[in-house]
């Protein structure tokens, strides 16, 4: 109860043992007349003290009489305030008034019966609950003050939530008259949340339509501000959540899919960061919004990734794309959905399934990728390294890791054959991530590769010194690689003739190996040996880095000034295909040492070819694509043709492991081992193939009496 709280000094009145019916009568009308006054705001002619001694005196004998004139004092002042609130329809700001009024001066009457109060303790009401039980039930409990407040108070606070002001003072007053009166949940609350929940409806299903997505979240985050800021002002707590809940219900989770189909991707597309996070914070406040939010995140990166490893226009940025598009999304789950490790799960499961629609695509292209990287003098070490973890994340979502390690070795037997690698450091570390992240296994004939370089160049120092001390002369310096078959990709054997001095230091160099090495046997590989030629043109002289084909070509030209495709074809032994685009390189392309007759690429027996005199270049050294060691169409193919026949070892190799170790296992049961065992891409017809083929090969068998199992033939 709200009053203000006047001071009554109580002086020591002494009662009156014997009092007469008369006297009586008398005091009453004094406290009657007092308290009437004081009820209607008016002056009285006696003071406080006065008022409370006659209490003081008369409550022992009668203490009856005094509590039902009071009583009845009460009930006539409220009914008079009732005809004055019934004069017209708002009642809100009368009834304010009156309660107040009401409130303040029952605490001074409650001062005046101080003496009643206490001795009537277990008898009658306190004089506070008689009053309020009075203003209860007399005022705001009459049906026709219950309908015009209700009515009001509501009108009013959808006034509010339209954006208009109200006297939100007089709203708090009577809420909390209510709760005074103890009728909060029956005449308050009820109602208020029947109103709530018919406002929320109407406006969600309006606000959904004519609103874009961007705007409507928003606005229901502005909703539940206010319904927070109304909840602390006027609203008990149970109030207040039950109306939230009513926000977030009909504003949120009745139009989940409406806010996800309307907003999501254009958000997401304009990377609209700030209502991305505002539509996670909303969606979560609902039973499952957080999923169908990460159901859409899902849909999202399943449709852009797959544009961006689908197409194969796509291919010369693809991984770079898929680096770009794997931060964005990060970094959306780091800022927007406050790092919640299910969209990061749902980033992963994403990756894994659009990444691997390309099948062995992705993961070669990504080993490029990498080799691009590994040559280019633009990158420190410190953004190798980053750059190495970001790729590690992309090749964690590869199936196909054999079909990238392929590749990767390929590309790495460029970059260490022809010395085009930046950093040993940095390739160190690539290696170490790699073995990292597959064992052991995976990285040992990488690592094999790289110790063959060691090797060969302490080989080569020893050689130059036996060239030295038997003093055996060359006209070139000639550096050799001795390559372990087992570690390299497989290259073609090609027979070519070599000019005479690398005939000889070949010569030398075998017998020096020979003797060092005895039962080793050495196969050349010409298709991968690179050289630097001198040139000397009309412009000046020139240091030409070619490839050890298009050496034996240019070397043709110091002894003939003229010759034909069919000549150069039968002086060198290249194979046509080599040999044409050895040509084209030369003739062709952008460092044309050689000029062609007729011009054009198409190469016939009876083109002639002459040295371009008048060659010139701003650079003293000039690289000549080596056009035959970029992988074609057929090469690629045959890499991943090498890897299939790979894993049917490792199929057959876990298939016959499994079978020695359990001797009779089911179809089933099998199958399930080996897609836990492998580590590779597999089908479940490619292992039923497999089965068969092993069975064909009487490494097992079927069961005669149950076909469904297979028993080990030992």
């Amino acid at each position: 109860m709200t009053a203000g709280i006047k001071t009554l000094i109580v002086k020591n009145f002494k009662g009156v043992s014997n009092i007469s019916d008369e006297y009586l009568e008398r005091q009453c009308k004094i406290l009657e007349s007092a308290i009437t006054a004081i009820l209607k705001d008016s002056e009285i002619n006696i003071t406080l003290e006065k008022l409370y001694g006659i209490v003081e005196n008369v409550h022992q004998a009668k203490k009856n009489v005094l509590y039902d004139n009071l009583n009845n004092l009460f009930e006539h002042f409220l009914l008079e305030k009732l005809e004055y609130l019934l004069e017209n329809d708002y009642v809100l700001l009368k009834l304010d008034t009156i309660w107040r009024s009401f409130c303040r001066h029952v605490q001074t009457i409650k001062n005046i019966f101080l003496s009643l109060d206490k001795s009537s303790k277990n008898k009658y009401n306190t004089i506070n609950v008689m009053s309020m039980i009075l203003f209860k039930t007399l005022v705001v409990l009459n049906p026709r003050v219950k309908k015009k407040l209700t009515e009001e108070m509501f009108y009013n606070i959808e006034l509010e939530r339209k954006g208009k002001t109200i006297n939100l003072e007089v709203i708090q007053s009577i809420i909390g008259m209510f709760t005074e009166l103890q009728v909060y949940d029956d005449m308050f609350q009820t109602e208020f949340l029947k109103s709530t929940e018919t406002f929320y409806i109407e406006e969600g299903n309006m606000l959904i339509q004519s609103y874009i997505i961007s705007d409507y979240l928003k606005h229901v985050n502005e909703r539940i501000l206010e319904e927070q800021d109304r909840a602390k002002h006027y609203l008990s707590k149970y109030t207040g959540i039950a109306t939230l809940e009513l926000v977030y219900k009909y504003l949120i989770k009745e139009h989940i899919v409406e806010i996800l189909d309307k907003g999501f991707n254009n958000i997401i597309d304009n990377n609209n960061l700030n209502e991305l996070f505002l539509m996670y914070n909303l969606l979560k406040k609902v039973a499952c919004g957080v999923k169908y939010l990460s159901q859409y995140f899902l849909n999202y990166i399943l449709k852009e990734g797959t544009v961006i490893v689908y197409n194969p226009e796509n291919d010369k940025t693809m991984i770079e794309s898929l680096l770009v598009f794997k931060e964005k999304l990060d970094h959306i789950v780091e800022v927007c959905f406050k790092s919640n490790d299910d969209f990061f799960e749902v980033i992963r499961n994403a990756f894994v399934k659009f990444v691997n629609i390309r099948k062995n695509k992705p993961a070669q292209l990504l080993a490029k990728f990498l080799d691009k990287k590994m040559r280019s003098k633009d990158l420190t070490e410190a953004d190798l390294k980053v750059l190495f973890d970001k790729i590690m994340v992309i090749f964690r979502f590869i199936q196909g890791k054999d079909i990238f390690e392929a590749f990767y070795k390929r590309d790495l037997a460029k970059r260490l054959l022809l010395s085009k690698s930046t950093s040993q450091d940095a390739e160190d570390s690539m290696i170490a991530k790699l073995k990292n992240e597959c064992g052991d296994n995976f990285t040992s004939k990488i690592e094999g590769m790289f110790n063959d370089i060691s090797i060969s160049q302490s080989i080569n120092e020893a050689f130059k010194q036996h060239l030295k001390s038997t003093r055996l002369e060359t006209s070139v310096d000639l550096c050799i690689n001795i390559l372990t078959n087992s570690f390299w990709p497989n290259y073609p054997n090609y027979e070519v003739n070599l000019p005479d001095e690398l005939v000889n230091y070949q010569l030398a160099f075998q017998k020096f190996y020979a003797y060092n090495h005895s039962g080793r046997k050495l196969i050349w590989q010409p298709n991968l040996g690179h050289c630097i030629v001198k040139g000397n043109f009309e412009a000046g002289n020139k240091e030409l880095q070619v490839s050890l084909f298009q050496t034996l070509v240019l070397l043709l030209f110091d002894k003939t000034a003229k010759l034909s495709y069919l000549e150069i074809r039968e002086l060198t032994n290249l194979e046509d295909t080599e040999l044409k685009k050895t040509i084209l390189s030369l003739a062709c392309g952008k460092a044309r040492v050689l000029l062609k007759s007729p011009k054009g690429i198409d190469l016939k027996d009876e083109d002639l070819f002459i040295v371009n005199k008048e060659f010139t270049d701003k650079l003293f050294r000039v690289k000549i694509n080596q056009v035959q060691l970029k992988e074609t169409a057929e090469e690629e193919k045959a890499i991943e043709s090498s890897v299939m026949v790979d894993r049917q070892f490792q199929i057959d190799a876990a298939i016959v492991r499994i079978m020695k170790k359990k001797m009779s296992v089911n179809h089933n049961a099998l199958l399930a081992e080996l897609f836990n065992t492998l580590d590779i891409p597999v089908k479940p017809h490619d292992l039923k193939k497999r089965i068969e083929l092993l069975i064909e090969r009487e490494y097992m068998e079927r069961d005669k009496d149950n076909p469904a199992n297979y028993t080990y033939i030992a």
